[in-house]
């Protein structure tokens, strides 16, 4: 591994000025690397961070990747990771032309890295920096400790999807303090529905009355006091409360296990805190995958292809731009679909088309002839890179203009007796079919909280917050297990299970594996749920009904 040639650096430097001139903004100081596929190979299983703990799962990923690579070669064009300055890795034997439309992707990449706000968490920390030190504490305790420090990483990694990253990214943001509670959050979230139970009718009356209100609506609340006289005084009480924060699992054993407690396992805060920081450190690169990769590659194609250094290669071009952007009929591409709805909202912008009035049109026509030429589409794109996650992303912008032009659509799969063999088939065109089927593929950890109520006797008791998707059998008793080691004592994991029969049974009972057949996922009346708590002592497991 090595850095670029200076030649290599110029076009970088090129890239980025031009980059710079459409609205794309980044740090000065970025490292390019020239890697092998040998070197990829080593670093992918620690996400291209080379100075990122050891840990034992990292040699088996290296060793099945080298086998991967023998039966099937690949030639990854490049990889960039989130530091500061920002690094990238790059093929050994790319050519100019090539290099540019990368140079381009990765720009987009750091953009998005730099500008989004759900990785906010990470733009003051540096991580090459950070994973150095821990990866030396964790060298020292495995010369002191030995096998007991993979216990501890294997554990803790057990439950690395349960760091509060929605917790630590709002007090980022927030800078520490807490939101100045608002009177009129008070008066509709709280008083009127939690306080006075007010009926649905006069709910509503009171927004409507909300609405239609002058002069920044400070005379509405003249009509509230003289009916609610304790009003006022319940609202600075309120206001004055202070809140204190909500500890995730992992903070929570940090805090008050009291095996960690103990002088000699001490130690193994460091090595818990070590896997949480670098977990919270790639929560918003999972919650982002398809408008970032859409993101880059959006500006690549539309940088390029402006680009004068595209001369002679346009048919190369093509071709490596299809395989990478290339719309599948079935499954998902996320830099394809990212790429094409950051193009269609940018388009719909341009007409004016996010707007009341054209919501409101039932006319097929006149909504495709509807244009208000804004053409400030360039600069909503900016804005939507800005404050958009993969979740909001979906849920806010495909639509049925976006579907039928792409030609989407659900695709269902049935297994054909006469020619013994499974065949797809169009289940669905209707855009909300397609964003739920794209909204169930992104990462969704469970949310499973401490139930303080039951917390008590030495026993922690943690609460699964059911979302009509049970939990992967396979894997409780494994991490009941680890953090059973971490807390000293008895878990007790309170969660639902389905309660079925015949084929309602059978969809369930293989909802995790998609290879298996669901017959109907989408009927919650074919199926009933139960509250079970499985109990981890002793490293035994055991459950019943609650």
């Amino acid at each position: 591994m090595e850095l670029v040639s200076q030649h290599v650096k110029g076009i970088m430097e090129e890239c980025k000025l031009r980059a710079r001139d459409q609205g794309l903004k980044f740090d000065d100081e970025t490292l390019e690397y020239i890697v092998t596929n040998r070197d990829m190979i080593e670093l992918s299983p620690k996400v291209m961070i080379p100075t990122l703990y050891d840990y034992w799962v990292h040699d088996v990923r290296v060793l099945s990747g080298k086998g991967m690579y023998e039966a099937y070669p690949s030639n990854p064009y490049e990889t960039v990771i989130n530091t500061r300055p920002a690094i990238s890795f790059y093929n050994d034997n790319n050519p100019d032309w090539l290099n540019v439309m990368i140079f381009y992707h990765v720009l987009g990449h750091i953009d998005f890295f730099q500008n989004n706000l759900f990785y906010k968490n990470t733009w003051d920390i540096d991580l090459t920096g950070q994973a150095l030190s821990d990866k030396r504490v964790i060298a020292q305790l495995r010369s002191e400790k030995g096998k007991w420090v993979d216990y501890a990483i294997e554990f803790s990694r057990g439950i690395d999807n349960l760091v509060g990253y929605q917790k630590e990214l709002n007090h980022t943001i927030m800078n520490g303090t807490r939101r100045q509670l608002g009177k009129t959050d008070f008066y509709f979230d709280t008083f009127l529905q939690k306080i006075k139970n007010v009926s649905h009718h006069k709910y509503l009356k009171e927004i409507t009355r909300f609405n239609a209100g002058r002069n920044g609506n400070e005379d509405f609340f003249d009509p509230v006091v003289s009916l609610y006289p304790e009003f006022e005084e319940l609202y600075k009480k309120e206001a004055a409360i202070k809140i204190k924060p909500e500890l995730d699992i992992v903070d929570y054993i940090l805090q008050y296990s009291s095996f960690l407690k103990e002088d000699e396992n001490n130690w193994i805060k460091s090595v818990i805190q070590i896997v949480k920081n670098t977990s919270l450190y790639f929560q918003p690169q999972i919650r982002t995958k398809i408008m970032n990769e859409g993101w880059a590659s959006y500006w690549h194609e539309y940088l390029f292809m402006r680009d004068d250094r595209i001369c002679g290669h346009e048919v190369d071009f093509a071709k490596v731009n299809a395989s990478v952007t290339s719309m599948p009929k079935v499954g998902l591409n996320p830099y394809a679909l990212g790429m094409r709805l950051v193009e269609h909202i940018k388009e719909m912008e341009d007409k004016g088309c996010y707007c009341f009035d054209y919501m409101f049109l039932k006319d097929e026509i006149k909504k495709k002839n509807y244009n208000q030429s804004k053409n400030s589409g360039d600069e909503f794109i900016l804005k939507v890179r800005e404050n958009f996650n993969d979740f909001t992303f979906i849920n806010t912008f495909v639509d049925q203009e976006f579907v039928a032009r792409h030609n989407l659509f659900v695709a269902g799969k049935r297994f054909n007796s006469s020619r013994i063999s499974w065949e797809y088939y169009i289940k669905s065109k209707k855009a909300e079919d397609y964003k739920e089927m794209i909204i169930d593929t992104l990462y969704h950890p469970p949310e499973i909280f401490v139930d303080k109520a039951f917390t008590r006797d030495g026993i922690l008791y943690l609460n699964h917050k059911f979302e009509n998707k049970p939990l992967k059998m396979d894997f409780i008793e494994n991490t009941m297990m680890g953090i059973e080691y971490l807390w000293g004592g008895p878990v007790h994991l309170e969660t639902s299970e389905p309660v079925a029969s015949g084929k309602a049974a059978t969809n369930y009972a293989s909802f995790w594996d998609p290879a298996s057949p669901k017959t109907d996922p989408n009927k919650p009346e074919s199926v009933k749920w139960k509250r079970m708590v499985y109990v981890m002592e002793n490293r035994k497991i055991s459950k019943k009904e609650v």
